[in-house]
């Protein structure tokens, strides 16, 4: 299903869609928010095509800048793209409710989970699948920022890796840098373009 065909869809079916995929995929979501991320975009950019990856780039990198856990900020983008404000509410909707269920009932026999040897070895088992996930999600984002061929993109991300990983830079630090670094990114770009039209104008004359 393309874009096209999306947008021929009515306002309801959209929104059913959104609250049920966002709903089924928290349910099978363990690990964090990085994992449903993935998941959201194998449903609306692989499978549905309601969303193209370049977008997809954008929201993961909104949802992480962003206060609040990604998997609810992620929500919301995706939501807000595909059904405005509906969309937000249905999509966070869906988000929140299995984990909530889930809660609740760990709460309520929190001894018996906690010493629970089958309990602690699925999630165990877990972890290892989750890391894969998460590593699957990176290598996305970093194929698809080598692919733009963007020098000061690629630079960016090199070096937040090694402020993090290496010199143990506070994210937070390396997120509000990147965010500088994309402003001022973009503000040379505009400026760029509108030297190149007006230089163009003067030709033309």
């Amino acid at each position: 299903m393309g874009q096209k065909e999306e947008h021929k869809l009515s306002r309801g079916v959209i929104l059913r869609k959104l609250f049920f995929s966002t709903l089924y995929l928290s349910c099978f979501t363990f690990g964090g928010g990085y994992v449903i991320i993935t998941l959201l975009k194998q449903k609306f950019v692989d499978e549905l095509h309601w969303i193209d990856e370049e977008e997809m780039l954008d929201f993961v990198a909104i949802a992480q800048s962003s206060p609040g856990p990604i998997a609810v900020n992620g929500a919301i983008v995706v939501g807000y793209k595909l059904g405005g404000v509906p969309g937000i509410l249905v999509s966070v909707l869906g988000a929140v409710l299995p984990p909530f269920g889930i809660l609740s009932l760990i709460s309520v026999a929190y001894t018996v989970f906690r010493d629970n040897f089958f309990v602690q070895a699925v999630l165990e088992g877990m972890t290892a699948g989750v890391s894969a996930v998460i590593i699957s999600v990176v290598w996305d984002m970093a194929s698809g920022i080598v692919k733009g061929r963007d020098g000061i993109l690629i630079l960016v991300m090199v070096l937040a890796f090694l402020l993090n990983y290496i010199w143990k830079i506070n994210a937070i630090f390396i997120i509000l840098g990147t965010v500088l670094v994309g402003v001022i990114r973009t503000m040379y770009m505009v400026r760029h373009e509108k030297t190149k039209a007006c230089d163009k104008k003067e030709e033309e004359k």
